[in-house]
């Protein structure tokens, strides 16, 4: 069976496109049988990342995922999803989930667009409409001020933008537009300058790690890249200090089902939307197929459980290994987690505006730890989450003084500076509910042994 798949992986895209054509996806909406969630069943010919695509577009479309089986073990997938709006309801609205079949359907077919990340990459599209910058660097205070400035100056609107930062580590996925003509800068020459220039904001004074700099002129997949990014980095490896603070990552395990040659591995840490695609992402990254799952995300906590073997066919088999596996995975997690204070910005769109408000924070003394920035319609909308020097709350005097230079109505706080606290006390990873969370696995019945 194992050579069945290897080959069914290693084949060629013409004939794979052929098989997905005899055996089309078939996508069932079910009202019905669950009272507090829409289950959507997905059968369809195995190919490899087939799973990562299905979650990708269920996040995509805004759904939450609460619960998921899933089972690929030969030439056909199957899995099953309880899935519901932002606000925890069903979707109810027949439009919606004709909408919802047909996107899933298009997105599984052989037309689809979806590249396999064995490639190690996302498929990259052409696009006239802006410039993709990709940055991984060392974290600092006022790192995203300084490229925005830099951008600025260089005449490049940053038109949408998602940064992420974690373990000392940063990476953002910016797309910019030429102040002129609005439109996707295409001159090599200042395409290079843009790359240099930026090479050397993010390299600053440390010569110990890369910086990276990548420009084209083609759109991805913004998280799916930010995670092969920050995996790429290796931002899942920490310092001495970190790794003694155990007690506030989630908690993974991986042990092997040695009889089935299967390695079982499981995530227990507090729920939060798109858990399920951030976890997924990882495993395919570092080229591990899942063969059966039981996902059960019921806030406040999460449960995932995924029988896996690398691509070539073999379980986890060594210490090395599995602690490689552990260490991605809670990675994988806490790169999304919100640390800090959370800003909303919505005001007119113009040149400049990224690099204005992020240097009033830095002249405050707030350090952005995530940020999604938009377009829409002419509008600014952007979200920010910060925290004051070294981890610190955000002082309420320093944030009254950004919200009066930025403007009282622009710039939104949701929660309190008081309410937030400093990163080694609270953690929003930490596992919560500890031995209380009871799962029906293979391995709590006894089937599964320790790799130890």
């Amino acid at each position: 069976m194992d050579g069945e798949l290897s080959s069914w992986w290693d084949s060629d895209d013409e004939y794979e496109k052929f098989i997905q054509k005899m055996n089309p996806p078939r996508v069932v909406i079910d009202n019905e049988s669950c009272s507090d969630a829409t289950v959507v069943h997905v059968d369809s010919a195995n190919k490899y990342g087939i799973l990562l695509e299905v979650v990708q577009v269920l996040t995509d479309l805004n759904l939450i995922i609460t619960k998921a089986y899933i089972s690929s073990d030969g030439g056909w997938f199957m899995d099953v999803f309880n899935v519901t709006n932002q606000d925890g309801e069903k979707i109810r609205d027949e439009t919606a989930l004709n909408e919802i079949v047909d996107y899933i359907r298009k997105s599984l077919g052989a037309d689809s667009c979806f590249v396999p990340s064995r490639r190690r990459s996302v498929g990259v599209e052409p696009s006239s409409d802006y410039t993709s910058i990709e940055l991984t660097g060392t974290d600092r205070p006022g790192l995203l001020s300084e490229v925005s400035a830099v951008l600025t100056g260089l005449r490049c609107n940053v038109v949408n933008a998602e940064v992420w930062t974690h373990n000392t580590r940063a990476a953002a996925v910016m797309q910019v537009t030429d102040e002129e003509t609005g439109s996707a800068i295409t001159d090599p020459e200042r395409l290079s300058k843009i790359k240099e220039l930026l090479c050397n904001v993010l390299r600053g004074n440390n010569k110990g790690r890369v910086a990276k700099t990548t420009v084209s002129t083609g759109a991805t997949h913004t998280e799916r890249r930010l995670h092969q990014m920050m995996f790429d980095d290796r931002d899942y490896q920490r310092s001495d200090e970190d790794a003694e603070s155990g007690s506030q990552r989630p908690k993974v395990t991986v042990v092997n089902w040695f009889d089935k040659d299967y390695s079982v591995v499981t995530v227990r840490c507090k729920d939060r939307p798109k858990l399920l695609f951030d976890t997924v992402c990882t495993l395919t990254d570092m080229q591990y197929v899942v063969f059966h799952g039981n996902v059960v995300a019921e806030r406040p906590e999460a449960y995932q459980e995924y029988y896996i073997r690398h691509i070539d066919g073999s379980p986890v088999n060594s210490e090395a290994e599995r602690q490689r596996v552990i260490q991605c995975l809670e990675a994988a997690i806490e790169r999304r987690v919100s640390e800090g204070l959370k800003l909303e910005l919505c005001t007119g769109d113009r040149v400049g505006l990224l690099s204005d408000v992020t240097r009033i924070f830095r002249e405050n003394g707030l350090n952005v730890t995530r940020a999604e920035v938009s377009t829409r319609g002419g509008k600014a909308v952007n979200t920010f989450y910060v925290r004051g020097a070294a981890g610190s709350t955000v002082d309420s005097k320093a944030l009254d003084s950004i919200r009066q230079e930025i403007g009282q109505t622009v710039l939104q706080v949701k929660g309190h500076a008081d309410n937030t606290k400093p990163h080694r006390q609270e953690s929003p990873t930490r596992f919560l509910f500890g031995g209380l969370f009871k799962s029906r696995s293979l391995y709590n019945l006894g089937l599964a042994r320790s790799y130890t």
